[in-house]
């Protein structure tokens, strides 16, 4: 008798929040989900979300071979922050609302509203650096 493969359920689940979802958490996004493939389950949300995707974000990720073009801004909402393991807010203060069981991370990155692509490169790189360090620390406990 074949044995049916066990179905993979994702590692963790991880939320990225930033005011317009245009940008940071757009390109943490598109970096988990072509790092982590379907390990992690990945979703982006801004508390007040912009009309589009960051053009410039859009080029620098691009750039670095992940497409995020078709991406659109989503409103964060409470039922979202409380199926995620993760929620990585990056500047929106407090309009994530908390619940018990998820782990929390603040990343201090610089907006890239407004900007051109040559200042978006250094943001999506310190981007790049914490998605993998957090893949690390899901891996990490995954092992556990």
């Amino acid at each position: 008798m074949k044995e049916e493969p066990m179905p993979t359920t994702p590692a963790a689940s991880v939320l990225f929040v930033c005011v317009h979802n245009a940008g940071r958490s757009q390109m943490a996004a598109g970096f988990l989900t072509h790092l982590a493939g379907d390990r992690v389950e990945v979703r982006s949300a801004g508390s007040l979300p912009a009309d589009q995707v960051n053009p410039a974000a859009v080029e620098a990720m691009r750039e670095a071979g992940v497409d995020i073009s078709g991406q659109t801004p989503k409103v964060l909402t409470p039922e979202a922050v409380q199926a995620s393991d993760y929620v990585v807010t990056m500047g929106c203060g407090d309009a994530c609302p908390v619940f018990p069981g998820t782990t929390y991370l603040d990343w201090a990155l610089e907006d890239p509203a407004g900007q051109g692509v040559e200042a978006v490169r250094p943001i999506r790189d310190e981007i790049r650096r914490r998605v993998e360090s957090l893949i690390r620390e899901i891996d990490a406990k995954r092992e556990v």
